[in-house]
């Protein structure tokens, strides 16, 4: 009897086992998310910021998840609900809010005013991880509104995805064998070019009229070589002058950027020039007057020639990568 009794209590539980192993490992339920952005504006380069508006909708049936208060934006410098809406009505919690963002992010300037950047957005629960839920993007329709104008810039794409972020910190829990924790995100990546040419020679109109100031001392005669050297002098002020005043409305950037590259080709041609014109001065000394002239003509026709050719190529490929 015990025998039977036995065989029939293991024979149950190899047919409870596999109920109880899918318990054990049942999968994190699904949040379905997606976003309609209505306004993006503000974007302060110097601060690294920018300020962006939108509509946000998720839907999930585990109504512990509360987005309305458990909501985190980790790239956020702050974030205000302006309006929310929860409906139960159909089983499920599906929740519409309106937020406004003022997001961080790092700008590359490498080819500025030439550049494109990248907006970043993603959503996370601040009390749930990655195996409780998951984020499901809702790619319905278009994900910004169409009519809204980003002046200056130009949106080439909008694109929703989900991942999986890790935390290299336990944040506290002793039951965890490993000292991280995985959160679900939801993200959302919005690509955006500049409208450049007004904004070019707006900056660099200054900086290229100083280098045609220090071009025409060519076309000044020898007896005004003081002239000369003035105009040259004070035309790498002004250039270096165009430069700081770039510089202030940029970030920090350790790399060598197009602003860097004009304004240091320009005060290159420009010692260029004071150099051509201080040989040009030591051969009217030397009364070879004749091979002077000469000398102004070969160098009026290289020097801006080479200089034209290398800011169209410079700027050619800022605006073309």
């Amino acid at each position: 009897m015990r025998k039977r009794i036995t065989i029939a209590i293991c024979i149950l539980l190899l047919l409870c086992f596999p109920f109880l192993n899918y318990a054990q490992d049942a999968p994190p339920d699904t949040v379905t998310a997606g976003i309609y952005i209505t306004s993006i504006h503000d974007i302060d380069f110097k601060q690294k910021e920018y300020v962006v508006n939108c509509w946000l909708w998720l839907k999930y049936k585990n109504k512990d998840f509360n987005f309305v208060d458990n909501l985190e934006i980790p790239q956020a410098k702050s974030v205000s609900k302006s309006f929310a809406t929860v409906d139960t009505s159909d089983g499920r919690v599906n929740l519409m809010m309106k937020l406004q963002c003022v997001m961080k992010d790092s700008w590359r300037i490498d080819n500025f005013p030439f550049d494109k950047q990248k907006l970043r957005l993603s959503i996370e629960n601040s009390q749930y991880d990655a195996n409780s839920l998951v984020f499901k993007a809702d790619t319905a329709g278009r994900h910004y509104d169409p009519r809204f104008a980003l002046s200056g810039w130009k949106i080439d794409s909008c694109v929703l995805l989900t991942g999986v972020k890790q935390y290299e910190t336990a944040f506290g829990d002793e039951s965890l064998s490993k000292q991280h924790m995985e959160y679900s995100n939801f993200r959302v990546r919005v690509t955006i070019s500049r409208d450049a040419t007004g904004l070019f020679w707006k900056m660099f109109l200054g900086m290229y009229i100083a280098f045609l100031i220090a071009y025409i001392c060519f076309y000044i005669h020898y007896d005004g070589l003081d002239s000369r050297f003035g105009l040259s002098v004070g035309s790498l002020f002004a250039v270096i002058g165009n430069k700081y005043i770039i510089d202030s409305s940029l970030p920090e950037s350790s790399s060598f950027t197009l602003v860097d590259t004009l304004h240091g080709l320009t005060l290159f041609f420009i010692f260029v020039v004071i150099t051509a014109t201080t040989f040009t001065m030591k051969l009217v000394k030397t009364n070879r007057i004749a091979q002077a002239q000469r000398f102004d003509k070969l160098m009026a026709v290289l020097i801006l020639l080479v200089y034209l050719a290398l800011n169209a190529w410079f700027i050619w490929r800022a605006a073309n990568v």
